[in-house]
């Protein structure tokens, strides 16, 4: 998922993905803890959509910030 699409969605959106992105990631370190990883890359990219979710989470809270210094 892109950004621009993270952006469309509520902030209760994005925390619900951001929890299920993170469920996945749990899931991923214990499959690799095993041996049962496959696909390495999902590691990789599912580290990097949580981290567009909190990126856009913490745009969103700075806005409202200065919104409320005004």
């Amino acid at each position: 998922m892109k950004a621009a699409e993270i952006r469309e969605l509520t902030t209760e959106e994005i925390h619900a993905q951001m929890d299920e992105a993170r469920e996945e990631m749990m899931n991923l370190r214990f499959q690799q803890a095993t041996g049962e990883l496959v696909d390495y890359t999902r590691l990789r990219h599912v580290r990097r959509l949580i981290a567009r979710y909190m990126t856009i989470l913490n745009e969103r809270d700075r806005e409202a910030a200065m919104e409320g210094e005004k």
